[in-house]
């Protein structure tokens, strides 16, 4: 059997540890994981009861154009329905518009230390991938627009940007769409837009308005809580829209991710709380941080990064050992960052105690 060359090289995805398992091989009772940026507060109890009602359902398919899903969620943002397509998460969202847009010998351009499908699903379609260092933290989209040239397809940012949670203003997305070619594709990433706190924030439907090359992805995976129904979607120009639909694969997402979803975005005031209580949550983490003496990049997500001049791997292991899983900064080309979800009040305060107690034990990086 003969793979395709350009996928070889591919690491295969490797998802932080589960619960279950940590809790088997340390012999705990109680985990918390704060290492996905997930939903503490799961999901609204409107879901709970969708989904309950669905389950007489489970014989059918599910609607292969999610028609109900898509109406509801134009009109939420005041689109048409031929402006929304949907995926089993915007990862596929991801994979679909790579498919539909890169051929062997594109160029597409991104940054690094972003979010690893970009690159991924550009190399499964054998494009030349050209990536532009992060400036303090944060994309460098002068930079990035340094590396388009006539061959590039696409270019991608993920705002705020994951893994970091530092993210660029509207001028600086606006300006970047000024200049780039109107050929070029630029999908701009919002899966962590709904926790965002900033009157600097990009207005991606906006932006739209005008320049029918850009693209926004979002999700019910982060803020509605729906990480495991695996459901999101792209925001676009018709045209854009139906090139992506056309190597969709039928019945992608399904009857359960429809019908969450559609509760989901019916309960804003469930999306208000959250939203309240995740920037509770980061400003408590940020004043234990300055009274731990640790330094932070600037969180616009639901998650942050912290400096811990110590070895990241011995603080994941001593913080997993008493409980807590994390993201550990050796896995993201940060050596002495870890990246923490905020979690609810008492996932925070217990993750504060546990981090004290092994930052004692592990010795700083000299």
């Amino acid at each position: 059997m003969q793979p395709k060359p350009n996928i070889v090289h591919l690491p295969v995805y490797q998802p932080g540890k589960p619960i279950e398992e940590v809790k088997r091989e340390l012999g705990l009772e109680e985990v918390v994981k704060l290492a996905s940026n997930e939903n503490p507060f799961g999901s609204s109890p409107a879901v709970r009861e969708a989904l309950i009602r669905e389950m007489s359902n489970m014989s059918l398919y599910p609607d292969g154009a999610a028609v109900e899903l898509t109406e509801a969620v134009a009109d939420f943002w005041g689109v048409k329905p031929n402006q929304i397509l949907f995926g089993a998460g915007s990862d596929e969202v991801i994979l679909m518009i790579a498919r539909a847009f890169l051929v062997p010998g594109d160029e597409t351009v991104m940054s690094t230390h972003t979010f690893g499908q970009y690159k991924h699903n550009a190399e499964v379609e054998n494009a030349v991938v050209r990536e532009a260092p992060l400036k303090d933290a944060t994309y460098d989209l002068p930079a990035m627009l340094d590396l388009v040239t006539g061959k590039t397809k696409i270019v991608w940012v993920c705002n705020p940007n994951n893994p970091t949670g530092t993210m660029v203003t509207h001028g600086e997305v606006k300006a970047l769409l000024e200049a780039l070619p109107s050929s070029v594709l630029l999908v701009l990433d919002e899966a962590y837009a709904e926790y965002v706190d900033s009157p600097d924030y990009h207005d991606g439907l906006e932006l739209l308005k005008d320049y029918p090359n850009l693209v926004l992805l979002r999700t019910f995976s982060k803020i509605y809580g729906l990480a495991s129904m695996r459901i999101g979607y792209a925001i676009g120009h018709p045209d854009v829209i139906h090139t992506i639909n056309q190597v969709r694969e039928p019945f992608n997402t399904t009857r359960f991710a429809q019908v969450a979803g559609l509760a989901a975005i019916q309960d804003q005031n469930f999306v208000k709380d959250c939203k309240e209580r995740n920037l509770t949550g980061l400003k408590y983490l940020t004043e234990e941080f300055d009274r731990l003496g640790l330094s932070y990049f600037p969180a616009y997500g639901n998650f942050i990064m912290v400096e811990l001049n110590r070895p990241a791997e011995a603080v994941f292991d001593g913080l997993l050992r008493k409980g807590y899983i994390v993201r550990g900064g050796h896995k993201l080309d940060f050596p002495t960052m870890i990246r923490i979800t905020v979690g609810s009040d008492a996932q925070n305060r217990g993750l504060i105690a546990a981090l004290e107690e092994v930052l004692a034990k592990v010795p700083e990086v000299v």
